[in-house]
């Protein structure tokens, strides 16, 4: 599928989204499409963004949905899934917890004639008929780019640097880390640096991240320049430590998601860089496959992954680096707005950023 025929997809399923069709309505015996999303404290995105986004584009196309957060249980997550089954959905779109869960409710939905999405996460050994994300790699390259260009810039002779990676059981948070380990590492060998600590954040639990932070701060005796963080939640986490110790400001942390928290940290120099994922991209691009699976039309994919031998179908989109330069790329996308922004960061920092 070329490029052109993806985007002329993509942009279809955003005019729908928008609310051209939007009284189009189908009155269905049950959902023709289920969406279990993980939860709601790793990340806001999964409620303030994911869900409204994925409501709009079924409504507007007339296709009847039931969408369900598992607030990080797996059983919550399993039990919702199979009930979405039992109601007879067409199409099954699944953000994992982790992956043998999702591969259960995969086969079982195979099993019934189900056809299902990986979105954002890849479901490893699963079945998914398709799989919707970012480019993990690429997104993880450009937190390690911009932690590198920020130790540069605070002309960093020997850095001391930490990882502060997503959850062990999130293929996403090892996709992360391959790109991040791929530009910190040798630079760290150029200069004579030190990776001082490499841990895990188990369910990219925040408040589990500030603990752990907090660890590596204290083995680190208090010298630190650079935080790898795998998110904007933990990120956040660590600015959280370090404002506790006045190293904040002093020291470099990425991120990712482009939350409104995340963008006014980057404006006060809290966040060196976090990236922007379109989400509106992402959420249209697995509705638009949902509603042409749901409508028996042809799926458009632009690309493939592979899971071991099995190759997947997919959806992928390209993630933008973001540091106080550009943040006001987010506001012009109108993924955020500047009033959200501003009043977490200040009118002053706004101002002095161009961010109006």
């Amino acid at each position: 599928m070329t490029n052109r025929r993806f985007a002329a997809a993509v942009a279809a399923a955003s005019l729908v989204v928008s609310g051209f069709v939007a009284t189009a309505t189908v009155h269905a015996a049950g959902p023709q499409v289920g969406v279990v999303l993980p939860d709601s404290a790793s990340s806001p995105r999964w409620v303030t963004d994911d869900q409204p986004l994925l409501e709009k584009a079924f409504k507007a196309a007339g296709v009847t949905y039931d969408i369900k957060n598992a607030s990080g249980s797996i059983p919550t997550f399993t039990t919702d899934a199979q009930a979405m089954l039992t109601e007879g959905v067409k199409v099954l779109i699944l953000v994992n917890l982790d992956s043998p869960s999702s591969a259960a409710v995969e086969a079982t939905a195979k099993k019934q004639g189900v056809a299902t999405i990986d979105y954002d996460r890849l479901t490893l050994g699963g079945s998914a008929n398709y799989y919707v994300s970012f480019d993990n790699v690429a997104v993880g390259v450009l937190q390690g780019k911009g932690i590198v260009a920020c130790l540069k810039a605070h002309k960093v002779a020997h850095p001391r640097v930490v990882y502060l990676n997503g959850a062990p059981t999130d293929n996403n948070a090892t996709l992360f880390k391959q790109g991040y380990a791929s530009q910190v590492g040798p630079y760290l060998k150029a200069t004579g640096g030190k990776l001082l600590s490499d841990k895990s954040v188990a369910n990219w639990d925040n408040t589990l991240a500030g603990t752990i932070f907090e660890q590596q701060l204290t083995t680190a005796g208090g010298k630190l320049d650079a935080v790898v963080s795998a998110n904007e939640g933990l990120g956040l986490a660590a600015v959280a430590v370090l404002k506790k110790n006045n190293l904040n400001g002093k020291t470099c942390v990425s991120g990712q998601d482009a939350s409104a928290a995340g963008l006014a940290a980057i404006l006060t120099g809290d966040l060196s860089n976090t990236v922007y994922k379109p989400i509106s991209q992402e959420a249209n691009g697995a509705a638009s496959l949902a509603i042409s699976l749901v409508k028996g039309t042809k799926a458009v994919t632009n690309g493939s992954v592979k899971d071991g031998a099995r190759t997947v179908p997919s959806v992928l989109l390209i993630p933008t680096t973001i540091t106080k330069k550009n943040v006001e790329v987010t506001v012009k996308d109108k993924f955020r707005t500047a009033a959200e922004i501003c009043a977490i960061a200040g009118a002053a920092a706004c101002a002095a950023n161009g961010v109006k």
